[in-house]
């Protein structure tokens, strides 16, 4: 062990550290503060290091049978460096000091740095008393309490056994789940040093109907992290029902008719709009890229005054929920857009070098192979004043979208979206249900075009790709009305 302060460039390769293999705690701090200093010393500006270790097993159950277990443990770590504002990442599968050290040298070369001479000072980062979040919400104990790989086959065969009894004209069955298990150390040169585990879960249905030439394709995700329970106390027979029923009625409801109409699309994952069309031009990272029509509109009305919007990693057990950022920042409330006028972008430390704006716990990443970027976390538009009955009421004639598909988004915002469910609104009422319609539009158009919110939000979970890799995020809204909106349909 290293029992003095006071270290030279050329005793680097004969030091001898004693740490922890199978847990990151207090003992990563003296090698990471010698690699943090090393890097400064060489002349960077600001090094981070990200070291993860992962627990991950998915299972897909098709029809009668389980056809898919997946288990993949990995573990590995990132190096950042950072020049002015110029960065590069490198990373690797060797946690070893050494292993380390070639990440960092690699990463200094890049930017044009190399390691300091012999008998240069190098000086040992002072980090903070580590902040534990997995230990202050006893997150250690979660991994053992996670479903048996036996029960998660048990309980997924039996939603596809109700899939089939409570179905009609069925054509193809399936329910997957996955469980992610991610411990993760965050140690900076700028004393930040921080620890976590998450746990992620989802369980999703997915039931196609046919009956000659109408077919019906439907699909449901729950999501939770923190529980370790989640699978056992999922309601599956509840799920495959309302899966069952909703594929029952788009099996032989009519093509939509293609025009320009008011449509009430539901809470839940309804805000999945939102998120694809809006939230991604409020990164950081589209300011960087140019690519957001909202670069220089902060403090400016972008949107209808009913429309207030959060991005946030608090709610508890949502799909997006951290205690800290993938850069160690304890997480926070971000307000996104207030009565139409927008507040904040999302900002990592990156982008906030480059933009100006401030961090707001919004770096994220997918694993160690990725450096983290500005991200949403739990995003959704916030409750109106009106009942859901008030924004029918309002709607002579339009569509309901119940349950939102597929879709694309443009790099600044124009975007179309499959319906799974849709339904036809005349006189204030639901009346038949449609198939086929597909929204179509522009963020910066839509946007003040949402003229009501209901009081009953939902969330529901996502998944999202983006520069830093797939996240889990949070989608959700009331009820909304959106004043007008082209639909294609036949």
């Amino acid at each position: 062990m290293l029992t003095s302060t006071l270290l030279l460039s050329k005793q680097l390769p004969t030091l001898q550290y004693s740490f922890t293999p199978e847990r990151f705690d207090e003992s990563w701090e003296a090698p990471l503060s010698t690699l943090l200093g090393l890097g400064r010393a060489a002349g960077a500006d600001f090094i981070e290091f990200f070291l993860e270790r992962v627990n991950y097993i998915s299972c897909l159950a098709e029809e009668d049978a389980i056809t898919s277990i997946t288990p993949r443990l990995s573990t590995g770590a990132g190096v950042r460096v950072f020049r002015g504002k110029a960065d590069c990442y490198v990373s690797t599968n060797d946690l070893s000091f050494s292993g380390l050290k070639a990440a960092l040298e690699k990463g200094l070369s890049i930017l044009g740095l190399q390691l300091p001479a012999p008998n240069a000072f190098i000086p040992e980062i002072n980090l903070e008393l580590l902040r534990d979040y997995a230990s202050k919400r006893g997150k250690d104990g979660w991994l053992p309490l996670c479903t048996s790989m036996r029960d998660m086959g048990d309980i997924l065969l039996e939603s596809t056994t109700q899939l089939q009894q409570k179905a009609s004209h069925v054509q193809s069955r399936r329910a997957t789940y996955f469980r992610d298990w991610q411990e993760v150390l965050v140690a900076a040169s700028d004393g930040t040093f921080a620890r976590d585990i998450r746990l992620t879960q989802s369980v999703a249905l997915m039931l196609l109907c046919a009956d000659g030439a109408n077919r019906a394709s439907l699909a449901e995700r729950g999501g939770n992290t923190s529980d370790p329970n989640f699978l056992k106390a999922w309601d599956h027979k509840q799920a495959a029902e309302q899966i069952a029923e909703s594929a029952g009625k788009m099996l032989y409801a009519d093509y939509v008719e293609s025009g320009t109409y008011p449509i009430i699309m539901a809470n839940h994952f309804g805000g999945v709009i939102f998120h694809e069309a809006c939230g991604h031009l409020l990164e950081t990272t589209q300011i960087e890229r140019n690519t957001t029509p909202f670069a220089d509109k902060k403090g400016e009305k972008i949107a209808h005054e009913a429309l207030t919007a959060w991005d946030e990693g608090r709610t508890e057990n949502a799909f997006g929920t951290i205690d800290m950022d993938d850069e160690g920042m304890p997480v926070q409330r971000t307000l996104l857009i207030e009565k139409g006028v927008l507040k904040n972008f999302l900002a990592d430390r990156t982008g906030s070098v480059r933009t100006g704006h401030p961090r707001t716990g919004s770096g994220r990443r997918q694993s160690f192979g990725y450096a983290a970027a500005s991200r949403m976390r739990n995003t959704y538009i916030a409750p109106g004043e009106y009942s859901t009955d008030d924004l029918f009421a309002s709607i002579d004639k339009g569509i309901y979208c119940k349950k939102m598909g597929g879709g694309s988004v443009g790099a600044t915002g124009q975007f179309n979206f499959g319906v799974d469910e849709a339904y036809l609104i005349e006189n204030g009422k639901i009346t038949k249900p449609l198939k086929g319609a597909i929204l179509i539009g522009e963020a910066k158009e839509i946007m003040n075009k949402i003229s009501m919110c209901s009081q009953d939000l939902s969330l529901a979970p996502g998944f999202c790709g983006s520069v830093s890799g797939s996240i889990y995020t949070t989608v959700g809204q009331p009820h909304i009305k959106v004043d007008s909106i082209t639909v294609g349909g036949r």
